[in-house]
């Protein structure tokens, strides 16, 4: 089975730059999906969309053995542990995702301001989600070894989207120190965006491997980002199935679906 670990969807006509495809349904990612061998996807509901969070639950009303949801809500004054429960008696809702790149926010990792939540995580077991950009990676590891029971995943092996190799993993040795916590898994996701080649992007390869030494095959998820791809679905696919030659059986179907769905109770 293969499982993209994240992709956005939502109905508004707006989207970030980078974010080529606006809207990009259900519909549309079922039938991409079906295109390209795709069994399911873990919907992190787009943050530029007000409706995105109501729609991520009709989407798993209606393909339960498609989508799951990892949610967010807004981190502002008013959040509290109350909404950590009424976000996860949703359909669908497996656990959260927070984007947390911006300076104002990231800074709350280390502070602590975000503490309550890591908390309410770990109370609950839960796997949770961040978009956090590489200063930030120690204080992730700080959080992750506080709150034992929470299982984090980073979100795009912690690269800017913007940035091409070599830049792009500069933090690299930083992104794999983290693995020495059991609790922390990262997505390989988006990762063609930060290729300096065509498929099947070699230049990223001994990225990936390297990754994959670190965290293994259990706490390293294959996914696609796929509204910002210039690449189709199928062959991000491909360029994990067919290209990486040291990555094969059992690892292989870790990789591609079976080890996001155990790190976020998919069943």
């Amino acid at each position: 089975m293969i499982i993209d670990a994240q992709i956005h969807l939502w109905t508004g006509e707006s989207a970030p730059p980078h974010h080529w495809r606006a809207p990009y349904t259900a519909d549309t990612a079922l039938s991409d999906m079906d295109a390209a061998g795709v069994d399911r996807a873990v919907n992190c509901p787009a943050i530029w969309d007000a409706d995105a969070n109501d729609y991520a639950v009709e989407v798993a009303k209606q393909h339960p053995d498609r989508f799951a949801t990892l949610g967010w809500f807004p981190l502002d004054a008013a959040a509290d542990e109350s909404l950590v429960d009424a976000w996860l008696d949703k359909p669908g809702m497996l656990g959260l995702r927070f984007m947390l790149a911006a300076p104002e926010m990231a800074d709350r990792i280390a502070s602590g301001g975000l503490d309550w939540l890591w908390a309410a995580a770990d109370r609950r077991s839960i796997p949770v989600g961040l978009m956090v950009l590489p200063p930030y990676l120690r204080a992730v590891g700080d959080v992750a070894a506080r709150y034992p029971n929470m299982r984090l995943l980073i979100d795009h092996l912690a690269v800017n989207p913007f940035e091409k190799l070599p830049d792009a993993t500069a933090h690299l040795d930083a992104l794999l120190a983290l693995a020495r916590h059991p609790n922390i898994a990262v997505k390989a996701t988006g990762v063609p965006s930060m290729a300096t080649d065509s498929y099947p992007f070699a230049s990223t390869h001994a990225v990936l491997r390297q990754v994959f030494d670190a965290y293994g095959a259990e706490r390293m998820f294959w996914g696609t980002d796929v509204t910002r791809l210039q690449c189709t679905w199928r062959e991000a696919v491909t360029m994990f199935t067919e290209e990486l030659p040291w990555l094969r059986g059992r690892d292989l179907e870790l990789v591609m679906g079976r080890a996001v769905a155990d790190w976020i109770g998919w069943r």
